[in-house]
């Protein structure tokens, strides 16, 4: 969880034409699965793409990502730039300490979107608990890929690695005087 401090602020609405100040406020916020899903049920979009998110959309995520309830909705529109690098700091973070390096089977690209269901069906598929759906969402990925991975059957060994480890016993065998 992330707590921002918010300062005070005074600022101008055009559509209102009335001046409007927002208290010193602590946010605390949370990257997760449950606010991705809160997220693109309003904006009909997946929010784990490449493609550049609107600033509306941006402000959106952290409004779906706020923990505490009746926060005033002009908040918001008082974080500073410090306080949206470190949102951006946390989300970017991985986590975790599990480095999962990139194999050929796994680091293809994949073919689905990544949406708040399709983590859903990973997390049922591979039995996480639903308490999962919480965690800073970079752990919750790693988690889902770590568990692929270790379900997945062992790879086969291509001829020339076959080749290469019998050549190897046979070697052994013959110094050792050994048949198997």
């Amino acid at each position: 969880m992330l707590e921002i401090k918010i300062p005070k602020s005074r600022f101008y609405n055009d559509e209102t034409m009335e001046f409007i100040t927002i208290p010193e406020t602590v946010l605390h916020l949370e990257h997760s699965l449950v606010s991705i899903s809160k997220w693109e049920s309003k904006w009909h979009k997946t929010f784990l793409s490449k493609a550049e998110k609107t600033p509306e959309e941006r402000l959106d995520y952290i409004r779906c990502m706020t923990l505490d309830k009746s926060v005033d909705p002009n908040v918001y529109y008082a974080l500073t730039p410090s306080n949206v690098d470190e949102i951006n700091a946390y989300i970017e973070n991985p986590m975790t300490a599990t480095v999962l390096r990139k194999t050929e089977e796994h680091g293809a690209p994949k073919k689905d979107k990544t949406t708040a269901e399709l983590i859903y069906y990973y997390m049922i598929a591979l039995n996480i608990p639903f308490e999962c759906q919480k965690w800073h969402l970079n752990r919750l990925l790693t988690l889902i890929e770590v568990c692929g991975r270790k379900n997945a059957p062992p790879k086969k060994r291509g001829k020339p690695n076959l080749a290469g480890r019998n050549r190897l016993n046979a070697e052994r065998r013959a110094r050792l005087g050994s048949r198997g």
